[in-house]
């Protein structure tokens, strides 16, 4: 089922069961009712939920989205780097450059095609992938500079192959959700304390205060859902790309 059809479910019944609830409550409320009777302390434990609320479901849409910006500079942070390794190889002979460059494609490929859905799926990485990452990392350590050129190209690449191998650690360690479960349960709790204060306030069954309520409901259902999309950075709609990598390898483009 697609996301955005998820989405539009999800504000649909937030709208209905509001609009339900306020519809028989109505009925259930004599015609000597009097909503301005509504005692000022609740009006006021309303406002202050409302606020407490929009804090924390601010700071929690805050907390995914840099998570998953830092998940897709991870991404180009290890595509850099393995970038830079392929250029600078160019000091060393042929048959060393052309491994070298093959292995990375090798890794390149793996992570594309098989190494980022396990992530999705398993929230970690591979030990295929630790193995084919390791093969680059051999190819450049174990190989002897023959001159001056190639020794001053060694370190630089000794540098790229260790920042390589802290985004991809990096990328890891963020492929597991953001939120802990406490935190979606303070979350959950609170838009349902939220939107049922509105009963509190005696709202009637007139157009514009079913309309209000209606957006409301869906406005909070709205944001629950853009918390839940980020939270997994590698995954869902709105994730970090794959498309630095397949950058790196021109077959993978097509």
């Amino acid at each position: 089922m697609s996301e955005w059809l998820v989405l539009t479910l999800a504000m649909a019944a937030a709208c209905a069961v509001v609009l339900v609830v306020t519809i028989i409550q109505q009925r259930r409320i004599g015609t000597d009712d009097d909503p301005t009777e509504t005692p000022d302390v609740i009006e006021y434990m309303t406002m202050m939920i409302g606020v407490v609320y929009a804090i924390v479901l601010g700071l929690a849409i805050a907390g995914v989205w840099e998570a998953r910006n830092a998940a897709q500079a991870n991404v180009h942070a290890e595509t850099q780097a393995l970038h830079e390794i392929q250029e600078r190889v160019r000091a060393y002979p042929a048959e060393t450059r052309d491994k070298v460059r093959g292995d990375i494609e090798t890794y390149v490929t793996y992570v594309v095609g098989t190494e980022w859905d396990r992530m999705i799926d398993d929230g970690s990485l591979t030990e295929r992938g630790d193995e084919l990452f390791a093969t680059v990392r051999h190819d450049l350590t174990d190989y002897e500079p023959k001159n001056d050129f190639e020794a001053q190209a060694y370190q630089p690449l000794l540098d790229q192959i260790t920042a390589a191998d802290d985004a991809r650690s990096a990328r890891g360690d963020a492929s597991a959700p953001t939120l802990p479960g406490v935190v979606w349960f303070g979350l959950i709790a609170g838009a349902l304390v939220t939107v049922g204060m509105m009963f509190a306030l005696q709202i009637r069954r007139t157009p514009r205060e079913l309309i209000l309520a209606g957006l409301f409901s869906a406005l909070i259902a709205f944001l629950l859902f853009l918390v839940w999309d980020f939270d997994m950075p590698y995954s869902r709609d709105m994730a970090a790309s794959t498309e630095p990598f397949r950058e790196l390898v021109p077959r993978l483009m097509s």
